[in-house]
């Protein structure tokens, strides 16, 4: 089974404090980002991970009348946590991304306290070309 682990920040600015940490802490903070990554394709679950730009850098892009995109600043204003970073897995059941997610959590912030990041998991839902 494929889950979507989506690594969810606090302010929709993108501005979360990372920037200002010690280095030593956000060095700690990668190091266990890495490890997991290591983790995980050591036991042959990892399908994907990426870490995405700030929200400052997104874009909201939808159709005109014709077709033809219109893109614009984003997100909204009224965001108030972002999508920092992703991992797609393909583990056994939902109890084992679950734990995956609740590793990803406790990646240390300043200080090594855990962060406790909100991690949302989704199933991926796949499809044949036959059901489509």
């Amino acid at each position: 089974m494929k889950f979507m682990l989506m690594m969810n920040a606090p302010r929709g600015t993108g501005d979360w404090g990372v920037a200002k940490w010690a280095p030593a802490d956000f060095k700690a903070h990668v190091a266990h980002m890495q490890k997991l990554n290591q983790d995980l394709v050591a036991s042959g679950e990892l399908a994907a991970a990426e870490a995405l730009a700030s929200p400052g850098q997104a874009r909201i892009v939808r159709a005109d009348k014709s077709g033809a995109p219109v893109v614009t600043d984003g997100p909204f204003a009224e965001t108030k946590e972002f999508l920092a970073g992703f991992w797609i897995v393909d583990c056994e059941n939902k109890e084992r991304a679950h734990a995956i997610a609740a590793r990803v959590s406790l990646a240390p912030g300043p200080g090594g306290a855990p962060l406790r990041i909100p991690v949302e998991v989704r199933e991926v839902l796949s499809a044949s070309p036959k059901d489509m």
